[in-house]
């Protein structure tokens, strides 16, 4: 029993053995791993080993035991991380974490994700496996220096003004794509072109080192570099360009100070590319006044030189128009004495000093002051005296100082009396009409034009009209018979006999006419400049700018805000001169310009922009008369009422020498001796113009009236528009016409003599002239012979044969066959110098002529005797290049008087001839002689210097 009970109590220990170790073995993977709740790690791009703090071990307290205490792994959670956790040793947990790819810090600087630990479990099967806590990992990534610098632009632009130092011209930038802030941030910026005036600091500013000249360098090109904290170099140096700008001054850029003027070639731009510079202002409004200054040009400007007269005319004035001061001439003498410009280039004026004056001849003004009637006159005034400077007066002659009419001028004022003649009622009556004007003393040229229709006169100067501030009354004159005495410059002082109130100025153009000169437009034309300023808007700024005029068109002002509006209308601006010869020589021009900013007030200052218009000479005509210079008539021919024509054939051409550029093909083609470097030659070109006076005076004896004098038919005279003046020094024909109206005008001209008994020749001169003598013809003389028969009733029949003793000027013959005496034996001639002149002449030249001859036969003599003495070839006269024609001369006392002022001429002909045989004609001369035989030599040469008068005409 008691074995029985101890078997039963070890049954049941050994149950609860059983169930405890069962228990214990259900027990034995009881503990998670564990591991660190953060780690931080490194890895440098381009590696795959991650560093980690602290490392990464897994621990687990079922260790040793196998399974339950080891680790199997590492178990990374989080999307698309790169990485991969390792375990290296299961028994102590240690693991690595590592890069699946390279990582590149570029794309990610920083990685973070979690991870966990898990034990191998129960058995090799894994079975009830524990895992750790999840732990955060944060990954670095470290950057290495695999990029260089690289410049954000491909180069750079700057500009800067001269004379200034910057703080900061500009700035360069380079960028680096590593991602850590060692290697992506640039440390240093380098300027690699040497020796420049500039530096660049570590943040890429470049500034200049000293000043900078425009006049040194316009422009420096800089090579710069860049490097990051690598000391990487950048992969490629930038191009920095710095433009160095002058110092910016407002004023007009692109204006030529000289501008040439060609004449005939119409309208010249003055400023074709100027432009204003303002600095980039704020600019409102500009405004320019252009000034042309022409003062020194005549009257104040270019205009035609012509007479007041002619001016008068051409711009449609009525005929009755008396020149008070015309130019010095023969008709015209009172003038002689006055001081003038003496230039034939501009108007001619005359000059009064306070000493001068001149008394207007006698009959030459018939005007009443009744009638209206017309003063007109150029006049340059300073500001003078504080006395009465007399332009113009009428006084008494003698006995008494009473003044009819003046104008003179009295304190900046223009003053006209006109004293009234004495009338049945002795009432006041407006007697002076005083003008104050600016222009009667600012020593400038103006026109006055003064019409008077008592009681009422009118004023304009330069074609604008002025009111008489003052008129005062005055009785008429008293009644007298003394003799009025016309005067300029001052006024006749009749009952102290001398002058006073003595002008100090200039005067010209001084007319009187009668009538009223009413039209606007011819008063326009009489002071209208031919030379000006001009301009042409284009229709794009036509409304943005405003353009004004002065009257004769020396000044404009130019108005507007836009500054390219501005510019274009500016560069539009041209200079005319409509005379086909003008006056050359300097036009001074100035710009003054105004500008405004938006304050209202002047905030940039243009300085004034000066040139000037250089107008070139002119190429001169020369006016050329020509046709029979030497002719005979009869005396019946002289003595009839129709006279002898003077110039029957005269021609007046006008012509003008250019230099032309040669055709250097053609040139080589006429032969290798012309010279190759002649680029130029000079050719005559025949062009047309006015002419304005032709003057025919005597040579010699002044022309008595009593039985002699020229004359001209006044109708045709009329028809052309022209006028005539004579007296016993000859005619002057005047009027502004062309040169054919002239020649017509001209071949009418006769000349009368009532008594040629002692008369045997007659020289007369033609002279014609354009602008009023600027342009002077050839001296064209004429020599009229007188032929005096014995029979002048039969003689007069020969009125119509043809002109005798004609000598045109383009032929050196005397044509003697129109010259057919009735009854020659009977006739007795009465031989005039010229010909007792010829037959000196041509009995001097026979005798010239036979002592020639004989000097040849003597020379050919000794020839011959050197030939004999053998010695042909040494001494031999060689007389190949010589040909003589000897007139025979046996016959010539036979010859009639007539025949011999013939055969003089032609004789004169032939020697010229003779001078003139071409070295051709002697080389075929020499061929020939080589082709005779020896023996025909002498016999040739003999014939050679025999008599030859072959070529003699008859």
């Amino acid at each position: 029993m008691r074995f029985r009970g101890n078997a039963h109590f070890a049954s049941a220990v050994g149950a609860v053995l059983g169930l405890l170790c069962a228990v214990e073995a259900a027990k034995v993977n009881k503990h998670k791993p564990w591991i660190e709740t953060t780690y931080h790690g490194i890895v440098t791009e381009n590696d795959d080993k991650v560093l980690l703090d602290p490392p990464l071990i897994a621990l687990d307290k079922d260790a040793p035991l196998r399974y339950a205490g080891e680790i199997c792994g590492f178990r990374i959670h989080g999307q698309n991380v790169p990485f991969e956790a390792v375990v290296l040793d299961k028994s102590t947990g240690e693991g690595v974490i590592r890069a699946k790819d390279k990582p590149d810090c570029e794309l990610q600087k920083e990685h973070t994700f979690t991870i966990q630990a898990y034990d191998c479990g129960e058995g090799p099967d894994g079975a009830n496996m524990k895992k750790s806590h999840k732990a955060t990992v944060h990954i670095q990534v470290n950057d290495i220096n695999e990029y260089s610098p690289v410049f954000k632009e491909k180069s750079y632009k700057a500009t800067v003004i001269e004379g200034k130092k910057y703080d900061s011209i500009l700035k360069v930038e380079a960028v680096d794509a590593d991602c850590s802030f060692q290697f992506s941030q640039i440390c240093n910026y380098e300027i690699v072109t040497p020796d420049v005036p500039f530096t660049v600091d570590k943040d890429g500013f470049i500034k200049n080192t000293e000043k900078l000249s425009y006049g040194k360098e316009r422009m420096y090109k800089l090579t710069v570099t860049a490097y990051d904290c690598g000391k990487n170099r950048a992969s490629e140096d930038v191009l920095v360009k710095i433009s160095i700008k002058p110092t910016c001054k407002p004023s007009w850029q692109g204006f030529n100070k000289r501008i040439e003027y060609e004449p005939g070639t119409g309208s010249l731009a003055l400023f074709p590319s100027m432009h204003l510079e303002t600095c980039d202002e704020p600019i409102t409004s500009i405004r320019a006044d252009i000034e042309l200054e022409t003062n020194h040009i005549g009257k104040g400007c270019d205009r035609d030189t012509y007479s007041e007269k002619s001016l008068h005319k051409l711009c449609g004035a009525s005929s009755g128009t008396v020149e008070l001061l015309p130019p010095p001439s023969s008709s015209a003498n009172w003038t002689v004495g006055l001081p003038t410009d003496n230039g034939h280039d501009s108007d001619q004026v005359f000059e009064f000093n306070g000493t001068q004056a001149i008394k207007v001849p006698e009959g030459l003004v018939s005007t009443s002051l009744k009638e209206p009637f017309t003063l007109s006159v150029w006049m340059r005034h300073g500001p003078g005296a504080h006395e009465k400077e007399t332009i113009l007066c009428n006084s008494d002659k003698t006995e008494m100082n009473r003044h009819h009419y003046s104008l003179y001028v009295h304190n900046c004022k223009l003053i006209l009396l006109l004293r009234q003649d004495p009338s049945e009622a002795e009432n006041y009556k407006p007697a002076e009409f005083h003008w104050k004007l600016d222009q009667a003393c600012d020593k400038e040229w103006h026109h006055y034009v003064l019409n008077v229709e008592f009681p009422a006169v009118s004023l304009f100067v330069d074609g604008t009209t002025f009111e008489p501030f003052l008129v005062t009354e005055d009785y008429p004159l008293h009644s007298s018979k003394i003799e009025s005495q016309l005067t300029i410059g001052a006024c006749w002082q009749g009952g102290n006999a001398r002058m006073a109130q003595f002008f100090r100025g200039n005067l010209a153009g001084l007319m009187i006419r009668s009538g009223k000169l009413e039209n606007k437009k011819v008063i326009d034309c009489l002071y209208t400049c031919k030379e000006g300023l001009d301009v042409q808007l284009p229709e794009e700024v036509a409304s943005a700018v405003k353009v004004e005029f002065n009257p004769n068109q020396s000044s404009m002002t130019v108005e507007g805000d836009d500054i390219d509006a501005f510019d274009k209308v500016m560069q539009h601006i041209s200079y005319l001169n409509s005379r086909q010869f003008p006056t050359p020589g300097i036009r001074h021009l100035r710009i003054s310009t105004t500008v405004k900013c938006f304050n209202g007030e002047s905030c940039v200052t243009v300085p004034d922009a000066e040139g000037y218009v250089m107008v070139l000479q002119p190429e001169e005509p020369k006016i050329s008369l020509s046709g029979i210079d030497h002719f005979a008539r009869s005396a019946a021919e002289f003595e009839s009422p129709e006279g002898v024509t003077l110039f029957p054939e005269l021609r007046i051409v006008s012509t003008i020498t250019r230099e032309v550029e040669a055709d250097t093909e053609s040139e080589a083609a006429e032969g290798a001796d012309d010279d190759p470097t002649v680029q130029e030659t000079v050719v005559s070109e025949e062009i047309m113009h006015n002419l304005d006076t032709c003057e025919v005076t005597v040579a010699g004896d002044e022309l008595d009236g009593e039985h002699e004098g020229l004359e001209l038919d006044m109708s045709q005279l009329q028809q052309h528009g022209l006028e005539m003046s004579s007296s016993n020094l000859g005619l002057v024909v005047t009027g502004v016409n062309t040169m054919a109206n002239y020649e017509q005008v001209l071949h009418l001209i006769r000349y009368k003599n009532w008594h040629t008994e002692a008369l045997f020749d007659r020289k007369f001169k033609l002279v014609c002239s354009e602008l009023n003598g600027r342009y002077i013809s050839n001296d064209f003389k004429v020599e009229v012979n007188v032929i005096h028969t014995a029979n002048p009733v039969e003689h007069a029949n020969n009125a119509m044969v043809q002109p005798n003793f004609i000598n045109p000027v383009h032929h050196a013959s005397v044509d003697l066959s129109g010259h057919n005496l009735v009854n020659a034996h009977q006739a007795s001639v009465v031989p005039s110098a010229a010909t007792v002149v010829i037959v000196v002449c041509v009995s001097f030249l026979v005798f010239m002529i036979i002592l020639g001859v004989f000097r040849i036969r003597a020379a050919h003599q000794r020839t011959m005797t050197d030939q004999e003495s053998g010695k042909e070839n040494e001494m031999d006269w060689d007389d190949s290049a010589l040909t003589i024609t000897v007139n025979p001369m046996e016959t010539y006392e036979d010859q009639h008087s007539s025949e011999e002022e013939e055969e003089e001429e032609e004789e004169s002909e032939d020697g010229e001839e003779e001078d003139d045989i071409t070295s051709a004609e002697s080389e075929s001369s020499e061929e020939e002689e080589g082709a005779e035989p020896e023996d025909q030599q002498a016999a040739s040469r003999q014939q050679q210097l025999e008599w030859d008068d072959s070529t003699l005409t008859y």
